[in-house]
């Protein structure tokens, strides 16, 4: 049966709420730089008081800029996300609905706010993250849509969600669905806070369940545990049947079972923010998958995805990834 979707994602609804800083920011509000930092309510009430007035607010969260990537490179695409029955949940689904995703799951009545990350930016480009994940974490089982997961051409998981066991079991009903249809399932381990609280769950969903594992160098290490990328190669290799990692400046490697394809990454003269290049290069990597690039070209659309937006504040695409795709041969 052919698929109404592309990609379908699960993942974390959060709105993202991102300001350039400076170092003495950070060290003034106490934020961790260079990491992803877990937040209660009023401590998100508070960042987003002090943050500067030239912030961006974007609907989004990992899989949801994924998802605003695709729809960029012209993929059809679905989310399935948990918000609250408030106003930034309103606002939420009409943004997903705005860049041209469906949007999936009843709003939340009576609990946590939707979810808030405020985003901290350097000079340097790196990202300092300060989640609030209010009503995300609510999302189970009972909010997997089979409809939607059968529909789609690839089922993709954002290992941010993956905390609470009702998401885990969530996690696990929506491959099964998957699997049952005929369907592929990707996996992003996301960070490696992800990796080191849930590495037996992790390499024991990607065993079980997962064709395509997304990482960056440091996630895979962490995953296996191990100082060498070559061990961690040999190692997701046996686990998975393809895994597509990003490694910064030296571009991405795309690992098949008897193949490895390295694409370069394209030159910056300048990171204006790295939030969001991981989330740009599944986009672009999966669109390859959907559209019958080959591995190493669907990379190489990851890497031109993760650089357009890298060179400007925001997660999401600033120009059409379509056009940037169809100006390099890539997309037609």
């Amino acid at each position: 049966m052919g698929a109404a979707y592309d990609v379908v994602a699960l993942g974390n609804a959060i709105l993202d709420v991102i300001a350039p800083v400076d170092d003495s920011f950070l060290v003034k509000h106490e934020i961790p730089k260079a990491r992803m930092n877990m937040i209660d309510e009023a401590r998100c009430a508070y960042l987003y008081g002090v943050l500067p007035d030239n912030r961006t607010e974007t609907s989004g969260g990992s899989a949801g800029n994924t998802i605003a990537g695709l729809c960029s490179l012209g993929a059809r695409a679905a989310f399935l996300g948990k918000v609250a029955d408030d106003q930034t949940g309103a606002i939420y689904i009409s943004d997903m609905r705005r860049v041209g995703a469906d949007f999936f799951g009843d709003p939340l009545i009576g609990g946590p706010a939707t979810a808030r990350s405020m985003i901290a930016v350097t000079p340097d480009g790196e990202r300092s993250m300060n989640t609030f994940l209010g009503a995300s974490t609510e999302f189970a089982a009972a909010d997997v849509r089979t409809d939607v997961i059968a529909g789609g051409e690839w089922l993709y998981l954002e290992g941010y969600l993956f905390d609470k066991p009702s998401a885990q079991r969530a996690f696990v009903h929506a491959c099964e669905i998957a699997k049952a249809s005929g369907r592929k399932v990707a996996l992003t381990l996301s960070d490696v806070f992800c990796v080191t609280r849930h590495r037996s769950s992790f390499i024991h969903l990607v065993k079980s369940h997962v064709d395509l594992v997304f990482a960056n160098e440091s996630e895979l290490l962490a995953l296996y545990e191990t100082e060498s990328f070559d061990e961690a190669v040999s190692a997701v290799r046996r686990d998975s049947r393809l895994a597509a990692v990003t490694r910064s400046e030296l571009g991405s490697v795309v690992i098949a079972e008897s193949e490895t394809w390295t694409a370069p990454a394209n030159r910056v003269d300048k990171v204006v923010d790295a939030t969001g290049a991981g989330d740009q290069y599944a986009a672009g990597f999966l669109f390859g998958l959907t559209h019958g690039l080959s591995l190493p070209d669907s990379a190489r659309l990851g890497n031109l995805a993760a650089h357009e937006v890298i060179t400007h504040i925001g997660p999401r695409p600033a120009t059409s990834l379509h056009a940037l795709g169809k100006a390099s041969g890539l997309v037609t």
